[in-house]
């Protein structure tokens, strides 16, 4: 399996330890400033993006074009089952990882048309997952909840604090 696919699962799959450790209150509590975003929010946002990707029509992606199902972010289990459709997409993803794709997304000014390849697009989506991630972590702190997971929410490339003990 291609190192991009590899990753990109690794990181998906620290959602599930999400879901599986949170109540659907929790999930969906967007009391947090000062965006006041649940973790549900940010987990249905990571997992449109991903779906966006094995929506693609004829070489072209749309990010803007996403479900935003209200229930992935309520709902433990809802957002579980489109977990674990998007880890199958990966799975069993039969495309190229090196063809180009066309890519549209909004970047500010409208929409636009971006040609990447499959795994720039990938890289792309595991790396704003991560971003998500940290976003998560600091509703986490304010809610009080904890997860046993120093990795959580940091870039792999993040300089790690070494102990001076």
């Amino acid at each position: 399996m291609n190192l991009i696919i590899q990753s990109t699962l690794k990181t998906l799959r620290k959602s599930q330890i999400l879901l599986d450790n949170l109540s659907n209150a929790q999930l969906s509590d967007a009391s947090v400033s000062p965006y006041y975003s649940s973790i549900g929010c940010h987990i249905r946002h990571i997992l449109d993006f991903y779906d966006c990707i094995f929506n693609a029509e004829e070489g072209k992606v749309d990010l803007t074009a996403r479900s935003r199902n209200k229930a992935v972010e309520c709902d433990c289990g809802c957002a579980a089952d489109y977990l674990t459709h998007i880890i199958d997409k990966l799975n069993t993803a039969t495309f190229n990882i090196d063809d180009v794709v066309l890519v549209t997304d909004d970047l500010g000014l409208g929409k636009t048309e971006i040609p990447y390849t499959y795994g720039a697009l990938l890289a792309q989506a595991n790396s704003h997952t991560i971003h998500h991630y940290a976003i998560i972590n600091y509703i986490f702190d304010s809610l009080g909840i904890e997860i046993n997971d120093d990795e959580f929410g940091y870039n792999p490339t993040t300089p790690k604090e070494i102990s001076t003990e």
